[in-house]
This record gives C-alpha cells, sequence and structure tokens, in this order.
C-alpha cells in the first residue's frame, strides 16, 4: 500500500474521531496527517515524512487550536427564552407579596413574588425582574 494512502486513512480516522471528541486536538493532527499524505503523494521519503507530520502537528496544535477554541467557547452573546427576561422591567398587575402576585412583562403575564418577603407592592407598580424561578418572577419594585 502507497504511504500517502495510509496518512488519508490515519488523516481521515483522526478527523472521525475528533468529531466525537470535540477538544480540536484530533482535528489538528488530522490536518497534519493530511498534509503529509501530500507530501507522501509528491514522493518524499518516509523519515521526511515523518518530520512534516510533527513540524505540521506541533504547529497546528500550539498556535492554530488555542485560536480555534476562543472561538468555539466564547460566552453566548445573547440571552434567549427566561435569561433574557431577568433584568427587565415589569408592571404589578396584581398586588405582589413575598407569597404570591401577578406582574405583566412584554405583554405577558406571569406569576410574581417580591424578592423582600417582607415588601408589598401594589399594582401599577413598576418592578425589576431579578430572577426567574420556574413560571414565577422574583421582583423587587424599582426607585
Amino acid at each position: 500500500m502507497d504511504p500517502w494512502l495510509i496518512w488519508l486513512i490515519v488523516a481521515a480516522a483522526l478527523t472521525v474521531t475528533e468529531i466525537f471528541t470535540l477538544t480540536a486536538a484530533l482535528g489538528m493532527l488530522g490536518v497534519a496527517a493530511l498534509v503529509t499524505a501530500g507530501c507522501a503523494a509528491l514522493g518524499i521519503s518516509l523519515p521526511f515524512q515523518f518530520l512534516v507530520f510533527t513540524i505540521v502537528a506541533t504547529v497546528t496544535v500550539l498556535f492554530v487550536r488555542p485560536v480555534a477554541l476562543r472561538h468555539v467557547l466564547r460566552p453566548q452573546a445573547e440571552r434567549f427564552g427566561i435569561d433574557a427576561l431577568v433584568g427587565s422591567a415589569a408592571y404589578v398587575v396584581s398586588e405582589v407579596t413575598g407569597r404570591d402576585g401577578r406582574i405583566r412583562i412584554g405583554g405577558e403575564e406571569w406569576t410574581a413574588r417580591a424578592y423582600d418577603e417582607t415588601l408589598v407592592i401594589p399594582p401599577g407598580a413598576a418592578v425589576d425582574v431579578i430572577e426567574i424561578t420556574g413560571t414565577t418572577a422574583l421582583v423587587y419594585p424599582r426607585e
């Protein structure tokens, strides 16, 4: 079997394994094996093939992998769902106490409780959503 074909099979195996691990390290090794397969197809001798593989693998793992991981592990730019409601303004529909109440957040009615259990917030008051637990918003009056 030709050496370039062996390197191509190694590159494919490393790439498929990377799909299941998502570490980016095996993907970089797959790229190194692919480059080495190209060099082997050009007729470079076996010791130089290993040298090419070592150099490309080292460069990609040390320099390309951190950049790739930085882009993959970037924090989420926008909040969605109930996370987007935390910190927003709401209006009290029915009196909110430490036990129960109702508020309107952006056109939707939610059950609510006062964040401070001693507070009683009258209808019509503006409140801030501090936290959402299940389907209940914990609120604090705006000042």
